[in-house]
């Protein structure tokens, strides 16, 4: 395994911990990492639905925003679900301290995923 893959994989293993500490089990979050498909990638973390998230470790963290981006938009249509975002790896900080990001139109939806919620209620 490359110096790179490593990297990753250790990003995406700290991740899920993290985020299963924090949801401890709730509202049937349970976050894990998923064997790499290929040109047919269902995207790094499942188990957060409605999200579906690519994972980026780079030293170039506007890198890992374009790519994971790029692939949370593709890759959470192959894993039927309706979002996808990208947890991308600030140097020298924490998992916690990373960055999730999404498109406009990705945020755009959730937004309204979340009123039409709370009209409900």
């Amino acid at each position: 395994m490359t110096a790179a893959k490593q990297k990753g994989t250790a990003f995406e293993t700290a991740l899920v911990r993290y985020l299963a500490e924090i949801f401890e089990g709730r509202h049937g979050l349970q976050p894990r990492r998923v064997a790499q498909s290929g040109q047919l990638d269902t995207g790094d973390i499942h188990g957060i639905s409605p999200f579906v998230a690519q994972a980026k470790n780079y030293r170039n963290v506007a890198d890992g925003i374009r790519e994971g981006v790029d692939g949370a938009e593709v890759q959470h249509l192959r894993a039927g679900e309706p979002f996808g975002v990208a947890f991308v790896k600030r140097p020298r900080k924490g998992v916690g301290q990373s960055y999730a990001v999404m498109t406009v139109e990705t945020f755009a939806r959730l937004l309204l995923r979340l009123r039409s919620a709370e009209d409900r209620d």
